[in-house]
């Protein structure tokens, strides 16, 4: 199970004041060292992060996060590092002990709150002091999801696991809907994949390895091949294919081939349903039409990677929008879990296919696009809508741009 993909774990981020027993927390579930523990405050400076299969939950990512409460300049940036975690946690805890939350957990409530990201509250020390009835209905207003516990004793760890259980998302472990639902057992899926400077040596990209197996899985005929071989497989196969799904670096080749009457869509677009809001990606997509000289496009790359000479991300889409609208525009790069924090100053974000990271981040991104009035989209789509193909490309989700 340490094999599983961060990206498709149960995120669960453990928050609290400095010196309340975070690490320890963690060390108990672990039944590790995973955190260093100190009765010195703000021990914790970056967040630790800590893979395992947890049953019977399942793969899980938990991580530790600094005190909310830190002072000082330094301070002050490790209180920002973990209200950044906030974005890419599926489940929270909330760690304080006998003395009750204050300000400082209200204000962590009221993020969950916004994200609608689950939370419970963890009293811990409860060897060393009892939480006051006023202190304990305090919590009681916010949620009745708490346990007490003290972190010395492991047999807590299963009111731990009861409480994560109780909490996190319903069908968070359900398959991946990637093609299944659109395809059939014995359809034929044509994967198109190219070979380019982007392509690891000897491998394929994740995109394509999950939609391999997800056919594999789902009784699916699944045929890959290159953009280059594409007409002649299309020519030698007794039955057409259902669909064929592509690289969108080659999406414009792909569908001058394809005829109309299969079904054609990309990676990056299948992506964008499984990690994000396919419907508000075609929305976003939109804006290209009515850019402006001089407007910033936001470039969000998920994983941090080294980008080559004809990078998608940061020359192709540029360069296709550049030549798309006729302007003269201006680009910025984020990768990574890295997120500007005001985006107002861009009139469009266009997401990566989002492989490497986990929907709650990808969503918690769109809820900050939305809220500020800024239309966001993704490569796939992007790439789509400026060679005039989106309404295909996004018809066998179900979805007219």
């Amino acid at each position: 199970m340490n094999k599983i993909l961060k990206s498709m774990r149960l995120h669960i981020g453990i928050f609290g004041k400095r010196n309340v027993g975070k690490s320890s927390l963690l060390n108990l579930i672990t039944a590790q060292t995973t955190s260093i523990v100190s009765n010195i405050a703000g021990t914790t400076t970056d967040p630790v992060e800590k893979i395992m299969e947890l049953l019977p939950i399942g793969p899980v990512l938990f991580v530790d996060t600094a005190g909310v409460d830190d002072v000082g300049a330094l301070g002050k940036k490790r209180v920002k590092k973990t209200y950044n975690i906030i974005n890419r946690i599926d489940v929270a805890f909330i760690v304080c002990d006998f003395g009750g939350i204050s300000e400082f957990e209200i204000a962590l409530i009221s993020e969950f709150q916004k994200r609608k990201t689950p939370f419970a509250i963890i009293i811990n020390k409860n060897d060393e002091g009892e939480i006051s009835p006023k202190n304990l209905e305090n919590i009681k207003f916010f949620t009745e999801n708490f346990i007490s516990i003290n972190t010395k004793n492991p047999n807590y760890v299963t009111n731990i696991k009861q409480l994560i259980l109780k909490i996190m998302p319903d069908g968070f472990f359900d398959e991946d809907k990637i093609l299944d639902d659109i395809l059939q057992k014995n359809d034929i899926l044509i994967q198109v994949i190219p070979i380019d400077k982007e392509a690891p040596r000897g491998r394929l990209i994740l995109p394509q390895v999950r939609t391999i197996r997800n056919a594999l899985d789902n009784g699916i005929i699944s045929v890959v091949t290159r953009e280059t071989e594409l007409e002649n497989t299309i020519a030698c196969m007794k039955l057409p294919p259902k669909l064929v799904i592509t690289d969108s670096q080659v999406f414009d080749f792909v569908s001058s081939i394809v005829p109309k009457n299969i079904m054609l869509t990309s990676y990056s677009i299948a992506f964008a349903r499984l990690k994000g809001d396919l419907e508000q990606f075609v929305l976003g997509a939109k804006k290209i039409s009515n850019l402006n000289d001089n407007d910033t496009i936001l470039i969000c790359e998920s994983c941090s990677h080294h980008p080559i000479c004809d990078d998608i991300g940061r020359v192709k889409i540029p360069n296709l929008l550049t030549k798309f609208s006729g302007k003269k525009l201006n680009f910025e790069i984020f990768s990574g879990h890295d997120f500007p924090e005001n985006v107002n100053k861009y009139s469009l974000i266009i997401h990566c296919g989002a492989c490497m990271t986990n929907k709650k981040e990808v969503l918690n991104r769109i809820i900050l696009a939305k809220e500020a009035n800024i239309p966001i989209t993704n490569y796939g789509i992007a790439i789509a809508y400026c060679l005039g193909i989106l309404d295909r490309a996004v018809e066998p989700f179900g979805i007219s741009s």
